[in-house]
């Protein structure tokens, strides 16, 4: 069995399974993979890179479908030092393009994309069979803890996706500070619903099998009835989503969900804002379940969390850095810190932040110092509570003062509105150089926008009313549930 000190997650992977090999870690449809299988599957995948000429430092491209071979091949690219560049199989063509342009891979595994020099395998040509087990007496080569394990590729709603260059220390400390602030252990048994493309799903499989729980790969919540059946029948503790699922729960199921509440232990929620009310009704459907909500990027993964049911009185909060290996600070626009209450620039110094993005010129303005700049503005309270008010590029400002769009959503999603979005436009009168405008998605119920502008004049400073607005069928927003605010401005 391997040894692997440059990867803890690696490590404790295989140190579970010589405590207790027979015990569940994965489970896909009908297969049911014990630890001592994991360790044998990573290790003959890991042969099987090795066997066609892949070396330590090269890249390969591997698509995130939720099968347990990318598992294997994922875990073994970590064990030999090959960075692996994940990437959603579902992407577009010229996002895929430009990924591969800049990554150079030496291999593609699991898609069907083969305009390039690369070598391209599909899943069903990497034979984990006894010709190349790893066996246990096998000399790994020698891999640093500060070499780049993963590059990871934004989901940012403006400019192409940036290369997040991620080491085995970063993913090793951000497992570790998100299994300390749940409370993860060997007992957990997670549905992963969430896209093993995103730095959220992935990182619950990191976190899950680090902690030696099991981890059932679920397709995704389309399907609720399927994804209740697997709560019930797996006897699952726990497992993640963005809001805008939690929107597709509530819409679809109501509050059925509800009788899972003695049974699940952990929810973490992330990747986007989560309303209030939401908050709120979670807490009363969930009385005894850990409500983790979390703050973070695929560049500082998960940097602040909350506990709904801990902090039930500062629900506004995003919460406190989420281990003592993280570091968090608002700065101004010289990278001066601020004090308590005023707004700047959130950022974060910790072991999970990356390595650097992987082009260049990204690199330029994204750190003040040790600090990586998150481009999100808030402020933090004298209790050391962390705001949001808005994305630094997304802030209106008008004659000089900052508005927040997501002051301005919050006001009008509380009036019944389904959806809306907030966007700087020229001021038409040319005096404060920009206002805001508001897109708000159509409904059967809705308000006119005489009552919505009369309503908001109780809800907001004269300011920050909307001077313009725009019924549209739908809001855009990233896979994560983000605002794609250029898309509205185009």
């Amino acid at each position: 069995m391997f040894d692997a000190p440059h990867s803890h997650v690696l490590s404790c992977i295989a140190g579970h399974a010589r405590h207790n090999p027979d015990k569940v870690a994965l489970v896909e449809g009908n297969q049911r993979i014990t630890r001592g299988q994991l360790i044998t599957n990573i290790e003959a995948a890991a042969s099987y890179l090795t066997s066609i000429g892949i070396k330590p430092g090269e890249r390969i491209v591997l698509s995130a479908r939720k099968e347990l071979e990318f598992v294997y091949l994922y875990f073994a690219a970590q064990l030999l030092g090959i960075v692996n560049v994940v990437v959603n199989p579902t992407s577009p063509s010229d996002r895929l393009d430009y990924i591969l342009k800049i990554t150079n891979p030496i291999a593609v595994i699991g898609l069907n994309h083969s305009a390039g020099s690369y070598r391209c395998i599909q899943f069903d040509d990497v034979k984990l069979n006894s010709s190349n087990r790893g066996e246990s007496s096998c000399v790994w080569p020698k891999v640093s803890a500060d070499d780049v394990a993963d590059i990871m590729f934004t989901t940012g709603t403006t400019g192409a996706p940036k290369g997040v260059c991620l080491s085995h220390a970063n993913l090793s400390g951000s497992a570790s500070n998100i299994n300390g602030f749940i409370g993860n252990n060997d007992e957990d048994i997670e549905a992963l619903g969430l896209p093993l493309s995103h730095s959220f799903g992935l990182g619950r499989l990191r976190c899950v099998l680090m902690a030696g729980g099991t981890m059932v790969l679920v397709g995704n919540f389309a399907n609720l009835k399927a994804f209740f059946t697997i709560l019930e029948k797996e006897h699952v503790t726990g497992f993640g989503m963005v809001p805008a699922v939690w929107q597709y729960i509530k819409r679809l199921s109501g509050t059925r969900i509800a009788k899972f509440s003695n049974q699940l232990h952990y929810i973490e929620v992330g990747s986007a804002a989560l309303p209030i009310e939401d908050k709120r009704l979670l807490m009363d459907l969930f009385p005894k379940t850990r409500l983790c909500i979390h703050y973070g990027l695929t560049e500082a993964s998960r940097a602040v969390f909350s506990e709904l049911h801990l902090n039930a009185e500062n629900l506004e909060s995003i919460g406190k850095p989420v281990s003592s290996h993280v570091e968090v600070c608002i700065l101004d626009e010289n990278g001066a810190p601020v004090p308590d209450g005023t707004d700047g620039e959130l950022c974060i110094c910790g072991n999970m932040v990356m390595k650097s993005y992987l082009l260049p010129d990204d690199n330029v303005e994204a750190f003040y110092d040790r600090w990586f700049r998150t481009g999100d503005w808030g402020h933090r309270d004298s209790a050391g509570y962390f705001y949001l008010t808005g994305r630094k590029k997304e802030l209106i400002n008008m004659g000089g003062e900052k508005v927040s769009p997501a002051t301005i959503e919050d006001a009008i999603l509380s009036l019944g509105i389904p959806d809306c979005a907030c966007v700087a436009i020229p001021d038409p009168y040319g005096v404060l150089g920009e206002v805001p405008k508001a897109y708000l998605q159509r409904s059967s119920n809705t308000l006119s926008i005489e009552e919505i502008k009369q309503r908001l004049t109780q809800l907001l400073p004269t300011h920050e009313i909307p001077v313009q607005y725009e019924w549209v069928d739908s809001i855009p927003r990233s896979s994560s549930g983000k605002i794609q605010r250029l898309k509205l401005k185009n």
